[in-house]
């Protein structure tokens, strides 16, 4: 059974579930409304020290692969996989974040959610929708944070600026416009690791 989050619960993973090796979907949506989701690793000050942990689609991925975004799929607007047990110890916080891409803000959005799921099977949900924001076109959703322990924070907060605003916040730079790397070809399937097999059903 997922347990619910409210904006600003915390739990650790451990007593979501035993899993080392996370699925994290996030849906969010919006009539007319474009987004960028994006995965942050902050070093122990929250900053981003090194640009190689900002996971995004010209990015999908960190060097070790701890922190891998996957697309689309189950139900999802955005999914990641987390490999908790080997993210590098410089990386004390990931931080979950939606941006629009384009015109809107987030009192547009419908109902969504971050989600964990461990083995195929949904151990947390924090649910949101746009009446929580105002004019804020970013959000930052969640986070996985080490505190002695990997623990999971539902944030739900809004931020005025877009991804720039948000990446100078984390203390990155935001890159001149170069051309998108090619695509990797696609990998088989990852041993170990489930995403939901299907989509969640919509809350009653």
């Amino acid at each position: 059974m997922a347990r619910e989050f409210q904006r600003g619960h915390k739990a650790k993973i451990s007593d979501l579930t035993a899993g080392r090796d996370l699925y994290v979907g996030v849906q969010i949506a919006g009539p007319g409304l474009s987004f960028d989701i994006s995965c942050f690793g902050l070093d122990a000050d929250e900053r981003l020290s090194d640009d190689r942990y900002f996971i995004f689609f010209n990015q999908p991925k960190s060097p070790e692969e701890a922190i891998q975004q996957l697309g689309a799929q189950a139900g999802d607007t955005e999914s990641f996989r987390v490999t908790l047990d080997s993210i590098p110890p410089t990386i004390q916080k990931l931080s979950f974040t939606a941006t629009i891409d384009g015109a809107g803000q987030m009192s547009q959005v419908g109902p969504g959610y971050i989600r964990i799921v461990a083995g195929g099977e949904e151990v947390a949900r924090y649910a949101f929708d746009g009446t929580e924001f105002s004019t804020e076109r970013a959000v930052m959703l969640g986070d996985f944070y080490l505190k002695d322990v990997w623990r999971f924070a539902a944030v739900g907060q809004g931020f005025d600026g877009g991804l720039e605003a948000l990446l100078k916040n984390f203390g990155g730079e935001v890159a001149e416009e170069e051309p998108a790397p090619a695509p990797a070809p696609a990998q088989g399937g990852a041993p170990g690791f489930a995403p939901p097999a299907q989509a969640a059903p919509a809350p009653g």
